[in-house]
């Protein structure tokens, strides 16, 4: 991308985050010798806007793209094609814009441990971004020991402790101390629960919802857990092999799915009610390899309802039955010429 970080406020009640024909692509060797290179479509046109204080869920199978997006959302991959504005401020590779995006907003990974210099302190772990920008030392100190308590550690125990001398849990709660030591309006977790006990996982997810009312943030939440995702999520976006099939409001997605790969998603969730148990599997084979997709509608391999116009032509966004929502469905839009568009499906 080549547009530069602009510091100009944005016109309006502008989106907090706002992304637009985001793409992303990777070459790869061939499978034989002299064989010519590959390209594999990781995103491919993905586009959503967030306001702030809202939390995006994004959800969708391995492979899907959500970490590649997280990383072009950050800028710690160079996007193809696309813009990302956080802020109202556009994001582009060079490091002074790079270096103001980390104030504007700030990532949380899945593994604890890796994210996390097994050299420094816990206290010089959290110091490390704002003297880096600049904060004085005592002031740097200062927000590490409030922010340490806020999560719900001791910083008279924990903050002289290294890495491997806390549990996972805590670290995570360092990380999260951490994406926060430079105030940032926007917090995007990547898995950042999913490695966590479950008693562990429903303390953390708490705490992120306290800090987000607190502090007034705007997340952007990646995990594969469902049931994660409609505890914390207002808004859900829904990813199959790069791109984004369906999007809307939490309630409604999940009460009303309208694209084929979300029900199949959300009828794969476990059930504590055993005259509800999944009798058979409500979605059969393996996505197809990024590398060649299927034209059309990149689902339609797998789909119960594919007719011929699927694989002629790719679907669009476009409203959903339901109130808020939008899907990329050829059955949604009674002049694509499916057979079974516009009618209820069971």
């Amino acid at each position: 991308m080549s547009a530069v970080m602009q510091e100009a406020a944005p016109q309006g009640a502008a989106a907090m985050v706002e992304v637009e024909g985001l793409r992303k692509q990777f070459r790869v060797r061939g499978a034989g010798f002299g064989a010519p290179a590959k390209v594999v479509h990781a995103v491919s046109g993905v586009s959503f806007s967030l306001q702030a204080g809202q939390t995006l869920g994004i959800v969708g199978e391995s492979g899907c793209g959500k970490s590649t997006l997280a990383r072009l959302l950050m800028g710690l991959i160079p996007a193809d094609d696309g813009r990302v504005s956080i802020a109202g401020a556009n994001l582009s590779q060079d490091a002074a814009s790079l270096k103001a995006l980390r104030r504007r907003m700030q990532m949380v990974f899945q593994d604890s441990f890796a994210s996390l210099n097994p050299r420094l302190t816990i206290e010089d772990a959290i110091m490390f971004g704002p003297r880096v920008h600049g904060v004085p030392p005592d002031e740097a100190r200062a927000r590490c020991h409030r922010l340490l308590e806020r999560v719900g550690l001791d910083p008279a125990r924990f903050a002289g402790r290294y890495p491997h001398e806390v549990s996972g849990g805590q670290r995570q709660r360092v990380n999260i101390a951490r994406a926060l030591a430079l105030q940032p309006q926007v917090v995007l977790f990547d898995e950042s629960v999913s490695a966590l006990d479950k008693s562990v996982e429903i303390q953390v997810l708490n705490l992120l919802r306290d800090l987000k009312e607190e502090f007034g943030l705007t997340y952007l939440f990646i995990s594969h857990d469902l049931n994660v995702v409609q505890y914390i999520s207002d808004v859900v976006m829904v990813m199959y092999l790069g791109k984004v099939v369906e999007i809307g409001p939490a309630e409604v997605l999940y009460e009303r799915p309208a694209h084929p790969y979300t029900r199949a998603l959300l009828a794969s969730m476990p059930s504590m009610d055993p005259q509800r148990r999944t009798l058979q599997a409500p979605i059969s084979g393996d996505p197809p390899s990024p590398i060649d997709p299927p034209s059309g509608c990149r689902f339609r391999t797998r789909c119960p309802h594919a007719a011929p116009v699927c694989g002629e032509r790719e679907p669009a966004l476009v409203d959903a039955q339901s109130g808020g929502a939008r899907a990329a469905c050829h059955l949604l839009d009674t002049a694509s010429g499916h057979p079974l568009a516009g009618k209820e499906l069971s």
